[in-house]
């Protein structure tokens, strides 16, 4: 006979026998970045400046990771790790932005949601300091998805969300970059991108992606970094995916999703589905690039066919590492 019954935390008495409470258990916390597989050649890499590219990465991690660390959400880890991404100039995102043909600046990125599937994306802006935040703007407080141009900035400005002139972009390095690639026969050169991709102690996912495209784009070409299920996705049922590469193969082949879905449909591990796409898939088409991806258990993984890829995770335990190459 049932003498009582309480639910929650409190144990259960049923027909004599205790039954204890169940406990809720959180679930790992894990960050994962990159900034770009269009790494500087090894050769030319010097010590003084793999130090500096480590710093950045290290502190990138540093600021998403405490978020998580308080509890916080995937969405505001990956935003505050993209962030610190976007303010370096080191790479090319927000600050190192690349310079487009006309020696114009045009910023893309996208944040994704993985327990609702909501998304939100800004392709084309050329004043805002931390296109990260605008696209999860979109996300939040717009029933859209993509945002671009001119109508992304009015948006922005409705928001009140900080503007920049063009000039605040501009890095030597890159304007050089821009110099050398006009004379190569007016070849577009890939380089790089940033993205973060978090688990939080709630189990869910999240995905982030910002770049500011290709050196000596034009006609307003958009890449992958903005699109979803191409540079960027995040879904709790499988995993969360950044990219970085040359866009036009990550669109063709939607490496984002083919990941996850893979994962979803296959019910194979994250680490033989990534390097199926990122070699099997997109290297025999010319593609090149790398991901980085974390699943549901909080496993990382990262993949990529350049020679390298500047990288950084912290893991379940809360081991920090960080590498460019494929040491």
């Amino acid at each position: 006979m049932l003498k009582y019954l309480t639910l929650g935390l409190c144990s259960i008495t049923l027909m004599g026998l205790t039954i204890p409470p169940v406990q809720t258990k959180e679930a790992p916390i894990a960050l994962v970045i990159h900034a770009g597989a269009g790494t500087l050649a090894k050769n030319l890499m010097t010590p003084t400046k793999r130090k500096h590219y480590e710093a950045v990465l290290t502190q990138s991690l540093t600021d998403g990771y405490a978020v998580l660390k308080k509890g916080g959400s995937s969405l505001d880890a990956v935003e505050a790790s993209i962030h610190m991404l976007e303010d370096s100039p080191l790479f090319n995102a927000g600050k190192g932005a690349v310079f487009t043909h006309d020696g114009t600046h045009e910023l893309d990125a996208a944040i994704m949601n993985g327990k609702t599937l909501a998304a939100g994306a800004v392709a084309g802006v050329k004043h805002i300091q931390n296109p990260i935040s605008l696209a999860r703007a979109v996300m939040e407080k717009s029933p859209h998805v993509l945002m671009s141009g001119d109508g992304a900035e009015a948006f922005a400005t409705l928001l009140g969300i900080p503007k920049v002139e063009q000039r605040y972009f501009y890095t030597q390095e890159k304007w050089d970059l821009l110099q050398e690639v006009k004379r190569e026969a007016e070849k577009a050169k890939p380089f790089g991108t940033v993205g973060a991709v978090a688990l939080d102690h709630a189990g869910n996912l999240a995905a982030g992606t910002s770049t500011g495209g290709l050196t000596n784009k034009r006609f307003g070409r958009v890449g992958d970094s903005p699109i979803i299920g191409a540079g960027t996705y995040g879904n709790n049922q499988a995993c969360g995916v950044s990219a970085t590469g040359h866009g036009e193969f990550f669109i063709r082949t939607a490496v984002a999703h083919d990941i996850y879905a893979r994962m979803a449909y296959a019910n194979k591990p994250l680490k033989q589905e990534a390097d199926e796409v990122i070699m099997g898939v997109l290297k025999p088409m010319g593609g090149e690039g790398g991901i980085i991806a974390i699943d549901k258990q909080g496993q990382i993984e990262t993949s990529f066919n350049t020679e390298g890829m500047y990288r950084g995770w912290v893991d379940r335990d809360g081991k920090v590492t960080v590498k460019i190459y494929r040491e």
